[in-house]
């Protein structure tokens, strides 16, 4: 009786251990491919990173968005050529120069709307290249080496029948919120795409507000958001340079549990700060 006991005790473990290497080696897959995509998409400008997006947002925006930003550019122009005409003593006062002034500061407003797409791409130009430029931080993979995980077996084959369950149990849980943390990072990295191409889209009706001093406020606001958004890049770059570090220096000892439910709490860290990218780019910047 006690050699069955010890055949169906010795199947279970071999069960186990198998499930818990499989959940071990597999848990950190998904958020291991998102990290390291995230230096790829974060320093792609908008038209590399889906030209048929790009050239669909840009033909809405020319056709649709830039007759309305022509007309509030006309309107703009006209209660500027009336200011600039009353501020000298309701015409007690005339100076001819001023239409030169006018028809200059509406040649240059003009220019501004036709060559907004290029001056939207300049700004993600220079963001792309510092994200470029900044790309060697990640100094480590993200990954668990092979050594690791073949300590992590022995440390598991040891373990008896009761602990074993515990921890394949855990490895479970882990391995779906890691996979749930890695449809976040996805989340996040292309949710900012998407934002840099609702942004671009609308880009004729802020530009056109350059014209007047006082309405250019809209306009300066939105190159702050443009250039918010695109280094924001930057900071996730940076982030993902902290989370690598971090992980690099969690000790997978006989305590494995405690070794993995670190990994987690500094990927839900990693999480939490991609989504103050955003907010902490706009603040730096002014931009709101």
């Amino acid at each position: 009786m006690d050699s069955i006991l010890e055949q169906i005790t010795d199947w279970l473990k071999e069960m186990l251990v198998s499930g818990i290497m499989q959940n071990l080696s597999g848990m950190f897959d998904s958020v291991n491919q998102r990290v390291g995509d995230i230096a790829t998409q974060v320093g792609t400008t908008p038209a590399a990173f889906s030209p048929g997006i790009f050239g669909m947002i840009r033909n809405v925006s020319e056709s649709v968005i830039v007759p309305i930003a022509g007309m509030i550019l006309t309107f703009i122009a006209c209660y500027e050529l009336i200011q600039m005409i009353i501020d000298h003593n309701n015409l007690a006062n005339f100076e001819s120069w001023i239409f030169f002034k006018w028809v200059f500061k509406t040649f240059l407003a003009v220019t501004i709307i036709t060559n907004c797409f290029n001056i939207t791409m300049a700004v993600f130009d220079v963001s792309q290249q510092v994200i470029a430029g900044a790309g060697g931080i990640i100094a480590g993979s993200t990954a668990i080496d092979s050594a690791a995980l073949d300590s992590m077996q022995a440390t598991v084959e040891a373990m008896d029948l009761g602990p074993m369950l515990g921890l394949y149990l855990q490895s479970f849980i882990v391995q779906t919120t890691m996979w749930v943390l890695g449809i976040l990072i996805f989340v996040i990295v292309y949710g900012r795409m998407i934002e840099i191409y609702l942004m671009v889209s609308l880009a004729p009706i802020p530009f056109s507000t350059f014209g007047n001093r006082e309405q250019s406020q809209i306009g300066q606001n939105y190159l702050r958001s443009l250039f918010a958004i695109g280094f924001q890049g930057f900071l996730i770059l940076v982030c993902v340079g902290i989370y690598a570090v971090l992980i690099q220096s969690v000790a997978f000892s006989q305590d494995i549990i405690a070794s993995l439910w670190g990994v987690v709490g500094y990927t839900v860290l990693l999480c939490f700060t991609l989504f103050k990218t955003g907010g902490l780019a706009k603040s730096v910047l002014n931009a709101h």
